[in-house]
């Protein structure tokens, strides 16, 4: 995937890090989160060169839970 993906995927040594990439949102839980970081575990375990998944967010912090934000805007429909 590339850096302008919202979940990136980089797999090294058997080990697949999954990462979610929206830093200036404190990584929350958007709708396109939501519908890509599901595909992102299940394309990973479906590779034979993956053994382990390790699920981190991009710096300043792993998750900061849903995106209310988006929640507002979108009238609680996610």
């Amino acid at each position: 995937m590339t850096d302008t993906s919202v979940v990136l995927v980089d797999v090294s040594d058997g080990v697949a890090t999954i990462t979610l990439n929206r830093p200036d949102a404190r990584n929350a839980l958007s709708l396109e989160v939501l519908r890509a970081l599901p595909r992102a575990v299940r394309e990973c375990d479906d590779r034979d060169d993956v053994r382990a998944i390790v699920l981190t967010g991009a710096d300043p912090a792993f998750c900061a839970g849903l995106d209310l934000k988006e929640l507002g805007s979108t009238g609680g429909n996610l």
